[in-house]
């Protein structure tokens, strides 16, 4: 059930990871427990993560949805391709120092690419 959004969903978890490991490995190697402790780098990395945190869920349960549907593989590969996309570059333009504002930016912009065109595709098989 749901094999390609279970694809995406994967990735998206090991991005995920990969943001967290970055926020754990800073925090052990300056002793920093809790907060951010007024560090600007450590900031950053915490960002990183939490915005893929409150990202990825909607658009991973609008591409399952999609999905569901019956959309084109191709479409569901394309919005999966999209949001793996936007949140891999988004990740790593906020988090390096000094951020890469293009890559951030991008980032958003093909994340809610993918959002705004599953959403639409949606309500236009709802509607029809």
């Amino acid at each position: 059930m749901f094999p390609v959004t279970s694809f995406y969903a994967a990735l998206i978890a090991l991005v995920f990871l990969v943001l967290s490991a970055r926020v754990i490995r800073y925090r052990r190697s300056n002793k920093i427990g809790l907060g951010d402790d007024g560090d600007k780098s450590l900031l950053k990395r915490m960002r990183a993560q939490a915005n893929c945190a409150e990202y990825a869920p909607i658009a991973l349960m609008l591409l399952a949805l999609v999905e569901a549907q019956g959309a084109p593989l191709i479409a569901v590969h394309i919005l999966g391709l999209l949001l793996l996309a936007g949140r891999v570059l988004h990740g790593w333009g906020f988090s390096v120092s000094p951020p890469v504002m293009g890559a951030r930016v991008g980032g958003m912009v093909l994340t809610l690419t993918m959002i705004a065109a599953a959403a639409l595709g949606l309500l236009a098989h709802a509607v029809l």
